[in-house]
């Protein structure tokens, strides 16, 4: 019995069946690919209060003991990894051409990898929930280091932190 002689319904129930599965499967992708980025990012939506004349951000600290979260750089939205040790904000080359900032003078960078290609330049507003800074010193890093874009000192500098538990309260 060739698949043309096979009944009609039988071949519906058939295709049902694999469709479910793969339907299922993708359901599974999804949800755990959320779950994962959720606990590699706990703060994709940093809220910010008001504290008197203050803005305040609560970042909790992800799984790995790290603080990230996304922001924005001139108004597009962007994951940071908080990072005290960076002198400036720090974008590899592929984000830093994707969000249109311009190369500076030529310089070397100091990196966890080693030393590393950069370029200076400036960013016109950097953002974390409501807390924005403008004209903020970063360094343009060549692709050869990190894909992360490190909040460093020159964004940080600026703003008071308090450190408790899980959680790093950013006050402006």
């Amino acid at each position: 019995m060739s698949d043309d002689d096979q009944d009609p319904i039988a071949r519906t129930g058939t295709f049902m069946t694999v469709a479910g599965w793969i339907l299922f499967g993708g359901l599974l992708i999804a949800f755990f690919g959320n779950m994962l980025e959720k606990q590699h990012n706990p703060n994709q939506d940093p809220v910010t209060g008001f504290t008197g004349e203050h803005r305040e951000v609560v970042l909790e600290r992800n799984r790995f003991g790290h603080y990230v979260a996304t922001g924005q750089i001139n108004g597009k939205d962007v994951v940071f990894l908080l990072d005290t040790g960076a002198t400036d904000v720090a974008v590899p080359e592929s984000t830093a051409n994707r969000l249109g900032l311009i190369k500076g003078r030529p310089v070397r960078a100091r990196t966890a990898n080693g030393i590393a290609r950069a370029w200076d330049t400036r960013i016109n507003t950097v953002s974390l929930g409501e807390i924005s800074l403008n004209n903020v010193d970063a360094t343009i890093l060549d692709n050869s280091g990190t894909d992360q874009i490190l909040l460093g000192m020159s964004f940080l500098k600026n703003l008071e932190m308090v450190q408790k538990g899980n959680r790093l309260t950013i006050r402006q």
